[in-house]
């Protein structure tokens, strides 16, 4: 990594760090989490959608599954004295849904572009279904309940934000090793021509089931997080929703897909932008036509995305 590369992001991290710091009102460090937390989920599907071209729409049914993995680990306790000690869960729900993505990758990853896509997306409506109908399991539509993080009421944001940033910070470390790394080759070569890279003895199949799962692996301990930030409570259709993978996608592309800093950026801007109109025009839904124009109009100058795009000008010129 050149010294500017290790400048620029230990200053993102520094930075990122002591913001909570400096105080800002709950409504900012509350879109802040938010941002973080898309951040950290467009980072992880740009190893699979970015780094590999596999365009997965599935991602929502791994986040839901790393949330009510993470809600049933608390579910049937009576309180909680020690609010960072399910923390130290993360690893395990993250492990836990990989390995359960081998499978889903080997079979999926048969297939190539949109069908992979409809079949990924199918994966969302087939967990949330689960969620609905499983009432034992998941409470069904009443939600599933459990203790509230006790966090005190001034900071309680900020575990949460640190929680993030970490998993925000290993997503991108895993795309910078991957991109310099003989696993980053293959992918790029599946990218380009997966019948040629079979050709040349790219282990195609391989590389593409490790990035997958590893990739919803880092998605299900977010999905985690966000359960546990959800004040003691969640439900089917905001734990698995079709429109998380959409943001996220979009925000891939928007920042610039199969590079190291675009999903932040993509994040930072459309969930920093939804999250900052939403407050100021509050339920009128105004907010999502003017959030809709940002990106239309991004899209519009910077087709490929901005970091490719200012990256591609800088070098024409």
């Amino acid at each position: 990594m050149r010294a500017s590369g290790v400048i620029k992001g230990g200053l993102f991290v520094v930075a990122s760090a002591l913001l909570p710091l400096l105080g800002p009102p709950h409504w900012v460090l509350n879109m802040l989490v938010f941002v973080l937390m898309f951040a950290a989920l467009s980072s992880a599907w740009n190893l699979v959608g970015g780094l590999a071209g596999y365009p997965s729409l599935g991602h929502a049914a791994f986040f839901g599954l790393g949330a009510y993995a993470f809600a049933l680990l608390l579910h049937r306790q009576a309180g909680l004295t020690d609010g960072w000690h399910p923390f130290a869960w993360l690893p395990a729900i993250g492990v836990g849904v990989a390995l359960l993505g081998v499978p889903v990758a080997a079979l999926a990853m048969r297939t190539r572009a949109d069908v992979f896509a409809i079949v990924t997306i199918t994966l969302v409506f087939v967990v949330q279904t689960l969620a609905f109908n499983l009432h034992g399991l998941t409470g069904g539509a009443q939600g599933l309940s459990f203790p509230v993080a006790p966090f005190a009421a001034d900071t309680f944001e900020r575990p949460f934000y640190y929680v993030l940033l970490a998993l925000l910070v290993l997503a991108m470390l895993l795309t910078y090793g991957a991109q310099r790394s003989k696993v980053g080759l293959a992918l790029a070569t599946v990218r380009g021509d997966e019948d040629k890279a079979r050709g040349v003895g790219v282990p195609v199949a391989g590389v593409k089931v490790l990035a997958f799962a590893v990739s919803v692996g880092l998605t299900a301990m977010v999905g985690a997080v966000w359960a546990y930030y959800q004040v003691g409570m969640i439900y089917p259709q905001f734990a698995v929703d079709p429109l998380t993978t959409i943001a996220v996608v979009l925000m891939t592309f928007l920042g610039g897909r199969g590079t190291l800093w675009g999903p932040v950026l993509g994040a930072v801007v459309l969930e920093g932008g939804q999250q900052y109109l939403a407050y100021q025009l509050g339920a009128s839904q105004f907010y999502l036509i003017a959030y809709a124009m940002v990106f239309l109009l991004i899209m519009l100058a910077l087709p490929r995305g901005v970091l490719p795009t200012l990256a591609e000008r800088r070098w024409l010129r």
